[in-house]
């Protein structure tokens, strides 16, 4: 797979048939090594083993409704009383972050309410802090860590 800008991790792909699959330590099974499962697992692992995120307060491919659709969601963050932190939207490397894929975790993030918003294709990342009530959006330098992503904004 390919090398991405993200820390490497430790781990396990198994064939099965056509298909490569990774250990997922989220979902405790194997599925399916997509480029986009590549850039999800380096998140979860980055989340956890370097911004101190929870194992247990990570979510992965969660359903919502939207417009009375059922959607999933890639990735999100919970703080320790259950509420959305971090709404992460996962792409290929091959997939450019673009303003419709900003747009896409944008509208999933209006049932979420995270206020946090992180998208990503392994090779760029792109995090934003998000003010409901003013209804704009700043542009973060760095993914925040756990602590400082529940730390009362400033």
């Amino acid at each position: 797979m390919q090398e991405l800008s993200l820390p490497p991790f430790e781990y396990k792909v198994t064939q099965s048939g056509e298909n490569l699959l990774i250990w997922d330590i989220l979902r405790r099974k194997q599925v399916v090594l997509t480029p986009e499962e590549w850039v999800r697992q380096h998140v979860v692992h980055y989340l956890i083993d370097h911004l101190g995120y929870p194992k247990g307060l990570l979510s992965l491919e969660r359903g919502h409704a939207y417009n009375q659709r059922q959607k999933r969601t890639d990735l999100c963050a919970f703080d320790a009383a259950g509420k959305p932190l971090l709404l992460v939207e996962c792409k290929a490397p091959s997939v450019p972050i673009t303003a419709a894929v900003a747009h896409q975790a944008a509208t999933y993030n209006q049932t979420i309410g995270a206020p946090l918003l992180l998208l990503t294709n392994g090779l760029q990342h792109y995090c934003w802090r998000v003010h409901f009530a003013e209804r704009t959006n700043e542009r973060l330098g760095a993914i925040p860590s756990y602590t400082e992503a529940v730390a009362p904004p400033a």
